[in-house]
């Protein structure tokens, strides 16, 4: 609010100074999240070591282990690089959307096309198609497994898979109704500026 003292006859701003002063301090607070996209990252050396681990099992025993313990064993290192992935897609579209631009990777061949582009909900649409991608290669690797097999345990992670999908497809259902909406919008806000 603008008041005007009444001894020096200048208007006085103090309230939007005030303004100004709270929304620089909130728009600056979103490098806070900054150290958390680094954490992700550093999340990633856990993987790697354990994607190795397998990896050297595998290769140990490759001459004695029968080929669906070998396709266990490929599953579980598959497993590993799809949760890499999410992470890798996670600290980008985050990062983009929430704190700032990748400004160095503007001009480098190996950007991935989606960067940039992915807004936060096409982050959810990824981050769901993700999960549902490791929940389906857990069910596959029970699947395949010889011996226990736990009916509940396997009803739970069922119910747990087609909770995923159905989260996807709702997620999608609403962005698609929020797309459309938003043309709706725009389209009527055009239609009123024209007359």
């Amino acid at each position: 609010m603008v008041t005007k003292n009444t001894k020096t006859g200048v208007e006085d701003n103090n309230e939007f100074h005030i303004e100004q002063v709270v929304e620089k301090v909130l728009f600056g607070g979103r490098w806070l999240l900054a150290p958390l996209y680094v954490g992700l990252l550093l999340s990633l050396v856990p993987l790697i070591y354990r994607f190795f681990i397998e990896f050297i099992h595998l290769m140990e025993g490759i001459a004695t282990l029968e080929m669906q313990q070998i396709t266990l064993k490929i599953l579980e290192l598959l497993d590993v690089v799809l949760l890499g992935n999410l992470i890798i897609i996670v600290i980008f579209a985050g990062y983009e959307n929430f704190v700032s631009k990748i400004n160095v990777a503007t001009d480098s061949v190996d950007r991935p096309h989606w960067m940039g582009r992915v807004d936060y909900s096409g982050l959810k649409i990824k981050l769901i198609g993700s999960l549902v991608a490791i929940s389906v290669i857990e069910l596959l690797k029970d699947f395949m497994m010889e011996g226990a097999y736990d009916d509940k345990t396997q009803l739970w992670r069922i119910i747990i898979h087609v909770t995923f999908v159905v989260s996807g497809v709702l997620f999608a259902l609403m962005d698609f109704i929020a797309d459309k909406r938003e043309a709706v919008d725009l389209a009527v806000k055009q239609t009123k500026s024209e007359k």
